[in-house]
């Protein structure tokens, strides 16, 4: 189930790449910027902001989930909505969407060979994301396979969890690996994640013992995941494997527009500003790590 496949990125590792994009996650982050990523399913998303109220969904809905509401403008009934997708077809404004399309081994490297000139010419290749794209199974495994047979260079994008045989497989066949680190503390990953960090630890662990490029990435959460202790920790655990470079993504707001387009409520997080981001960086560095911010 794949639910994006962005060309011409530069954020995913080296070069110009394809990113490939997996649906489903097993982690539910409260600052998840793309929460149409977390189910493995098909979702609708109706976006607002791009209605124009012309009734063509209202027509197209076979369940009787696109309804009329006071502003005009065209919304859904959740109860009834079965993210078939007939609304999304009708709609003229894009308004609608479906987020997750089954594809093929095939059909996915097919697109991804589109840029092969481009890859070839700035040291770029396929980058395989999500969700967690290691959820993906035999499906994922299979798009990493045929990526390495090919002679690209790949890059999987990971939380991490992911089951010990699944991920030994993936490190013998990624080039890259970038792997997001959110806190150190196992009952505080919980508390942001829904899942504990003991599996996702260890396989860090295999990563970074493997030889392997592996890049570490940290979302930067205000009062969440940016505390001493957890700089301290990540310094330690990092530094017995002479690794200590991070690559930070401050919180942004991008995704709230998202869980509204899903009815679903927007995650209660915010924002740095210049000074506090400045002053929380500082404090990174003085626990022995340095980082660049993505």
């Amino acid at each position: 189930m794949i639910y994006n496949i962005q060309r011409m990125s530069i954020q995913d590792g080296p070069g110009i790449r394809t990113t490939v994009f997996l649906k489903g996650c097993p982690l539910r982050c409260l600052w998840c910027s793309n929460p149409e990523s977390q189910h493995v399913v098909p979702q609708l998303l109706v976006f607002d902001n791009l209605c124009t109220g012309c009734g063509a969904c209202l027509s197209a809905c076979p369940h009787g989930a696109a309804v009329r509401m006071e502003s005009g403008k065209c919304g859904r009934l959740l109860e009834k909505c079965t993210s078939c997708g007939v609304c999304a077809t009708a709609c003229p404004n894009k308004a609608r969407e479906i987020s997750g399309k089954t594809m093929s081994v095939d059909e996915v490297m097919k697109i991804v060979h589109m840029d092969s000139v481009f890859y070839a010419n700035s040291g770029g290749g396929v980058t395989f994301g999500g969700g967690e794209p290691t959820m993906g199974g035999e499906f994922f495994l299979d798009l990493l396979q045929a990526a390495h047979d090919d002679a690209l260079h790949t890059a999987v994008d990971t939380c991490g969890f992911c089951p010990d045989d699944r991920f030994e497989k993936t490190l013998k066949l990624a080039d890259l690996v970038l792997f997001d680190c959110k806190h150190m503390d196992a009952a505080q990953h919980k508390k942001l994640t829904g899942q504990d960090n003991v599996l996702i630890l260890k396989n860090l662990q295999s990563a970074l013992e493997s030889g392997i490029e592996v890049r570490i990435r940290m979302p930067l959460m205000p009062g969440l995941n940016d505390g001493d202790d957890n700089f301290a920790a990540m310094s330690s655990f990092l530094g017995r494997f002479g690794h200590r470079h991070i690559e930070v993504m401050p919180c942004h707001m991008f995704g709230l527009s998202k869980y509204q387009a899903l009815g679903r409520p927007a995650p209660q997080v915010s924002q740095y500003d210049p000074k506090a981001l400045e002053d929380t960086l500082a404090r990174m560095v003085r626990h022995g790590l340095d980082y660049v911010i993505i």
